[in-house]
């Protein structure tokens, strides 16, 4: 079975028509989930939490898209790493 990893953070942004967060240093990792559907409940979860404030947004990464084992040129390795 192939895990389908996402990460759910968050964090106050410059301006809420920009997605430039206001301190990097305070950006809130909510956490890491194996399916979509529990990374979507998190990120529900937390914008509903702050949805008075306009600044604030949470988003889903799709961890698992970063390195794809079977692509001869993922983007991990065009990076270098």
């Amino acid at each position: 079975m192939t895990q389908r990893l996402h990460l759910v953070f968050g964090g106050e942004l410059v301006s809420p028509q920009k997605n430039v967060f206001k301190d990097v240093s305070q950006i809130h990792i909510v956490g890491m989930f194996p399916d979509y559907a529990s990374a979507f409940s998190a990120w529900k979860a937390e914008a509903q939490r702050t949805v008075d404030n306009a600044h604030m947004r949470y988003y889903i990464a799709h961890i698992h898209r970063l390195r794809d084992e079977a692509a001869a040129g993922s983007a991990t390795e065009e990076l270098g790493e």
